[in-house]
């Protein structure tokens, strides 16, 4: 997230009327955000400037949380909430102004918005829709009908870029080795290091400390925080804190240390970072149709998510990226750009929103997934009788499509009042939507697994999670 990403709603608001007489309801700016950690800092941030309270002129949504009142005039939300918001008010009225930030991510939610909005757009001429990308696709300009193009030019710093001689196999020890290295040897500034999941995070962390804590005094202190997009929004801001004081007058500076997911590339601003390390790796949701299940995998990252990362390091002063990869593998063996969502996922989820908004189907969006896939999205709502013999939404389906879950769990969650579960389903169905379920600290990683098994249900991992969740509102 740039200063400008945080500017330009603001310029909107000042442009656009958006308290309006007695006789037409107040309407607000609406700015998406690919995940609920950018929407609530980028409230938050956006606040601080105007100098209002979070929750009143300005306000966020993200899913299970509202923080907006009567008097919000601009709200950031995610956009997978933009499409919730569409199947209660499909022309989405309450709104003057959309703007689609971080657009260049291309998150599912994103593509199916371009699509759904472009249709509103036609409905609802007094609508205005800003879309804000990293990078310039004349594809994107060209799916709105040769829409304006604005640039805006950024302060950036230089940014030198080293690579490796050769290829890293273990890229997790080459990132903390690079971060101890930096540490003893380079200039005053903060580091910014790439890594693809928590549990690699939490690793590099510990293990970071401990190389560090072993120069004793020949090196500075260091604050090491970790980023992910799962961590509570009070632990996220330990990442906009200043480096530690050198321990004695005159003596080596401090410095903070960030290990984070893709989270930082877009989702928030860090300041003072001087330093990038990118391993050129990243995880990703893939889908394979053939079989119908989701997998994440780690895979390289693309040219633009590559770029992406080193501007990070030139901010807001001159700085480094240190690319753990060959510059002949960032020519030759990557994708110039990342894959939007929707060519990888599965569509069962946006089919059926796209059922509830009346929209008949995907064919005229901008990506247009594999037929295939669409195809095995359409069974499986009709087999799980959300769909009738002519595919149009049925009673059940209806009420499926009012939870933001994936179709299995959503239909388990309706039928649960007639097996006498209702309050089990609902508890399994929370604990499936959590990312994260375990905080296991480096110290207790041995023990781990021993403790897990008191868990563990021969019937299945749906009735262990059940158990763990009893046993934590046990010992609460």
């Amino acid at each position: 997230m740039r200063i400008a990403d945080l500017q330009i709603p603001q310029f909107v608001l000042e442009a656009f009327e958006v308290e309006t007489s007695v006789k037409r309801p107040k309407m607000m700016v609406a700015c998406t955000q690919p995940c609920p950690v950018a929407a609530v800092s980028a409230s938050q941030r956006v606040a601080e400037e105007m100098n209002v309270i979070v929750g009143e002129e300005v306000g966020y949504s993200i899913c299970f949380e509202d923080n907006i009142s009567d008097k919000t005039v601009l709200k950031y939300l995610t956009d997978g909430m933009l499409l919730r918001e569409a199947m209660a008010k499909p022309l989405l009225e309450m709104y003057r102004v959309i703007i689609i930030d971080e657009a260049h991510e291309r998150t599912l939610a994103t593509s199916v918005l371009f699509g759904y909005l472009k249709l509103v757009l036609g409905m609802r001429p007094d609508l205005k829709l800003v879309v804000m990308s990293a990078t310039v696709e004349a594809k994107l300009q060209d799916y709105f009908d040769g829409a304006p193009l604005m640039k805006i030019y950024c302060v950036q710093h230089p940014v030198d870029i080293f690579y490796t001689m050769k290829p890293e196999s273990d890229f997790l020890g080459a990132t903390i080795r690079s971060v101890v290295e930096i540490h003893q040897r380079e200039e005053p500034g903060d580091i910014l290091a790439f890594l693809t999941r928590q549990e690699e995070i939490e690793e590099a962390c510990h293990r970071i400390s401990e190389e560090i804590g072993k120069l004793g005094n020949k090196v500075g202190p260091v604050e090491i925080v970790y980023l992910h997009s799962t961590l509570p929004p009070d632990m996220q801001q330990k990442i906009f804190e200043p480096a530690p004081p050198p321990l004695v007058e005159d003596g080596p500076p401090g410095r903070k240390i960030v290990v984070s997911t893709i989270t930082a590339e877009t989702s928030l601003s860090i300041d003072r970072i001087a330093y990038v390390i990118d391993p050129g790796v990243v995880e990703q949701k893939f889908y394979d149709s053939r079989v119908g299940v989701e997998f994440l995998m780690v895979s390289p990252v693309s040219r633009d998510r590559a770029d992406m990362r080193a501007s990070l390091a030139g901010r807001t002063v001159p700085g480094k990226c240190f690319r753990l990869y060959t510059e002949r593998s960032y020519n030759q063996d990557r994708h110039g750009q990342t894959d939007p969502e929707i060519l990888r996922s599965n569509l069962g989820s946006i089919v059926l929103i796209l059922k509830k908004l009346e929209v008949p189907d995907l064919r005229h969006f901008m990506n247009l997934p594999a037929e295939e896939a669409l195809t095995r999205a359409l069974k499986e709502l009709s087999d799980l009788g959300a769909l009738d013999d002519k595919g149009n939404l049925t009673e059940l389906g209806n009420m499926m499509s009012k939870f933001p879950l994936d179709p299995q769990m959503a239909k388990m969650l309706v039928v649960s009042p007639g097996f006498n579960c209702s309050n089990e389903i609902l508890s399994i169905c929370a604990m499936l939507s959590a990312k994260f379920l375990f905080l296991v600290p480096n110290c207790f990683r041995e023990g781990f697994d021993k403790v897990k098994a008191r868990f563990v249900d021969t019937d299945g991992d749906y009735l262990t999670l059940l158990n763990v969740y009893n046993e934590f509102k046990r010992n609460s």
